[in-house]
This record gives C-alpha cells, sequence and structure tokens, in this order.
C-alpha cells in the first residue's frame, strides 16, 4: 500500500503521518526529514523541492520493491507530483490518498512555533496555497485541531483498511 498524506504547512500531516506509519508498521518517509538530511541551507527553491520528491519516489520504490506499505508525508502541492507517484506505484499496488487540513489561524499559530524537521514559515505556507493544487483522485480529506488526533488516526485506519478506492471527506 502506498499511502500519500498531503497538506500545507502547519496543517498536521506530518503528526498524523508518523503515527500512521507506526501504526500500519509502515515505512515512513517525510520530506522535511529528507530535505533537512539532504540540503544543509534550505530554501524550498523548485530545485530543491525536485530533488525532495525524487528521494521520496526513490524511497517509495525501494519500499514497492521489498513488498513493504510506505507512507510519503510531504505538501504534494502539484497535480503532477501526485500523479508520478500514483503511475509509478502501479495497478498492484493500494493507493491511499489523505489530505490533511487545518483553519488558517491554526496553521498560522501553528507555524510560528518552533517545530523538529520543519522551518516551514507563514510565508512558505502561503507561497504553497497560492499554488496548491486541488485533488481529483479519490482520498479522504481530514480536519486537524489541536485535540483531534485520535479521531483523525481512528478515520484514517479505516479508510487504509477500505478495500474501495473511494473517496471520502471528515
Amino acid at each position: 500500500m502506498v499511502i500519500i498524506v498531503t497538506g500545507l504547512p502547519g496543517s498536521g500531516k506530518s503528526y498524523l503521518a508518523v503515527r500512521l506509519a507506526d501504526e500500519l508498521q509502515a515505512v515512513y518517509a517525510s520530506s522535511d526529514r529528507i530535505r533537512k538530511k539532504m540540503i544543509p541551507n534550505r530554501n524550498y527553491s523548485a530545485k530543491e523541492k525536485e530533488s525532495v520528491y525524487d528521494e521520496m519516489y526513490n524511497r517509495m520504490v525501494a519500499a514497492i520493491r521489498a513488498k513493504k506499505d510506505i507512507v510519503l508525508d510531504a505538501t504534494f502541492y502539484r497535480d503532477s507530483l501526485r500523479q508520478k507517484f500514483i503511475l509509478e506505484a502501479g495497478p498492484g499496488s493500494q493507493i491511499r490518498i489523505i489530505e490533511v487540513t487545518a483553519a488558517e489561524s491554526l496553521i498560522k499559530e501553528r507555524l510560528g512555533q518552533k517545530r523538529a524537521d520543519s522551518e516551514a514559515d507563514f510565508h512558505v505556507y502561503q507561497q504553497l496555497k497560492a499554488q496548491y493544487e486541488p485533488i481529483h483522485d479519490p482520498h479522504l480529506t481530514l480536519v486537524s485541531t489541536n485535540n483531534n488526533i485520535s479521531e483523525l488516526l481512528g478515520t484514517a485506519l479505516k479508510y487504509m483498511r477500505s478495500n474501495h478506492d473511494q473517496g471520502a471527506d471528515q
């Protein structure tokens, strides 16, 4: 299974994705962690983003070859990015897309605090929000707050275990 967890910076996608990977005992690939490890002076340029997504792609291919589930945690702000991963996963893989959103006021609050793996600030959020393309594939949309991780995780796990690719919203 390939699980794409998408959303803007500060939405709570990484908070959910890491817990989802643990629960499913899946490989976890985080764009923030990869960026931090690969690029000493990060600026979120197009070239930087491309190299991070290329590494995530390589990790997905390796997980598929090893017959392991993988949770991909990144903004996936362009439809073409999502499609590249979906197409490579191929017909033999189950694809699940989870979009995590949150109120902009909460995102602004979260991005004002120091976070372990990401230094994306509200300016980066605004840039990516302007570039974010809607998801046309079946997916689950979850709305993050500061106290609903158990509910989100339960809904996501139910979605993972469903044997259909119909979209749902929460």
